[in-house]
């Protein structure tokens, strides 16, 4: 292959050493029909061997933001873990799918999770990695007996809440 094939853009680094692609295992037909059988067995294993090797951005202060140690906030696991399994769940219908889940769902989690002011790591630092100190939980307090009453707060017709 020449360099220009290997580098369409003129980067220089593809030229000699093109990033490897990342592994995505192939569905099987009794894959795709069993819902037991993801494709990566955990969030973790979607993060460190999927996700971290498509998704490349300029990393610092007011560009995105990343830590190494991702898996120590909170919110960036809660929506790794929703993107994992909305990727499962999206990767079977091989039509439109992928697109699908990229557009409606790791699209606007990964504006979230690496924006640099007000993402989850904003204090963290991509080569330094996880912050001394990291963000805060967000302040809350209890709300006054009866609030969950007011039929104002029902999304639901039944008293459980679960529709």
């Amino acid at each position: 292959m020449t360099a220009d094939l290997m580098d369409p853009w003129g980067q220089g680094r593809y030229a000699l050493h093109p990033p490897a692609a990342p592994a995505i295992p192939q569905n099987s037909t009794a894959q795709a029909n069993n819902a037991s059988s993801p494709l990566f067995a955990s969030v973790e294993v979607f993060v460190n061997t999927y996700l971290s090797r498509v998704v490349c951005r300029r990393l610092g202060q007011g560009t995105a933001m990343w830590c190494p140690e991702w898996w120590r906030h909170p919110e960036a696991v809660v929506r790794f873990d929703g993107l994992w399994r909305a990727f499962e769940y999206f990767v079977v219908d091989t039509e439109t799918g992928v697109s699908t889940w990229w557009l409606h769902h790791a699209d606007p989690h990964l504006r979230a999770i690496l924006d640099p002011d007000f993402g989850p790591f904003a204090l963290c630092d991509p080569e330094d990695g996880h912050a001394r100190h990291p963000l805060e939980p967000l302040p809350v307090r209890p709300a006054p007996e009866g609030t969950w009453e007011n039929p104002l707060y029902r999304i639901t017709d039944d008293d459980s809440g679960r529709g």
